[in-house]
């Protein structure tokens, strides 16, 4: 298990650069000028502008803009945006931001999920079992968007029973953002442990076991959950990364002053060291939460073997 771990961690190293290096080209290749953009209406004298386009190697070609960023990388140094704000500050500001709306996303997304599931497989063509799979089939077809306005404007506005914009209520304020960051995630979690809980219902150790006279819970807990959580492990582990990185409309519908909007932001400004420095960790994070995962899988089912 060390070893495959140990060869896992360097395989990062060349996908964390690949990824930095197409980041840094797209944002390379969008249209317009960054330096020029910064003055708003009363646009920069042309000296200033020369100056910062040297001072940011605007000037040169992509390879060394790249390098120029690589030997700062290797330093330690992640950069600075045009205003002269370092990257590194950034993602500690909104970082924290991203990472509670996050966890508030992915505990709905396993507890009601797997729940919901777990009641739907093994009562199967039941009352419960249908409308779970209406419910989620409804969830997943409504984009996120429209998902976020009706969840403020009922839940916010309407009853009043969540704030609707901005973080003063702690750990509170995440709550509706999160579920409603969740809520497609919860959907497919819901509907792959309900069809995976099935599958294993109709198994043979299953039948063993039931033949053996061992208790429904015991059989459903320690033996058909255990197996049936392995696909489950998989997308919330895969998931992670990808609420991490994708949490943008969210954020921005809310107000939540969150790593996802400060991308689009910086997406929109062509600050290509935050864009760079930003998705290269959210890169990291899901190669690291797929390596938990690779984990996890020998901890649920012994069978399996990492040399």
């Amino acid at each position: 298990m060390g070893r495959y771990v140990a060869r896992r961690l360097l395989l990062t190293i060349p996908v964390l650069l690949g990824a930095s290096i197409l980041i840094f080209a797209m944002v390379f290749a969008l249209p317009g000028d960054p330096i020029r953009a910064l003055g708003g209406d009363r646009p920069l004298s042309p000296a200033v502008v020369e100056v910062l386009k040297e001072r940011f190697h605007l000037n040169d070609p992509l390879w060394i803009q790249y390098w120029e960023y690589l030997k700062g990388l290797l330093r330690g140094d992640l950069g600075t945006d045009f205003r002269g704000r370092p990257v590194l500050d950034t993602i500690e500001r909104t970082l924290p931001v991203t990472v509670r709306l996050t966890i508030v996303a992915v505990l709905f997304e396993t507890i009601i999920g797997i729940i919901a599931g777990v009641l739907a497989g093994i009562r199967r063509n039941s009352y419960f079992d249908n409308l779970v799979l209406v419910s989620t089939t409804i969830i997943v077809s409504i984009p996120i968007l429209v998902l976020a306005f009706i969840a403020q404007l009922l839940f916010g506005l309407k009853l009043g029973w969540f704030p609707i914009a901005g973080t003063r209520d702690g750990w509170f304020s995440y709550v509706l953002p999160g579920l409603v960051l969740a809520s497609g995630s919860l959907a497919y979690v819901a509907r792959l442990t309900r069809t995976s809980i099935a599958e294993n219902m109709r198994a043979d150790y299953v039948r063993t076991a039931r033949a053996k006279g061992l208790p429904r819970s015991r059989v459903i807990i320690r033996h058909t959950l255990r197996n049936s959580l392995i696909p489950v492990v998989t997308f919330i582990g895969a998931d992670i990364g990808a609420l991490l990185g994708g949490a943008i409309v969210t954020e921005t519908v809310f107000n939540l002053p969150g790593i996802g909007r400060e991308v689009f932001d910086s997406i929109s400004s062509q600050e290509g060291a935050v864009v760079v420095g930003i998705v290269t960790l959210m890169v990291f994070f899901f190669i690291f939460f797929n390596l938990v995962v690779d984990i996890l899988y020998a901890i649920l089912d012994p069978r399996i073997r990492y040399d």
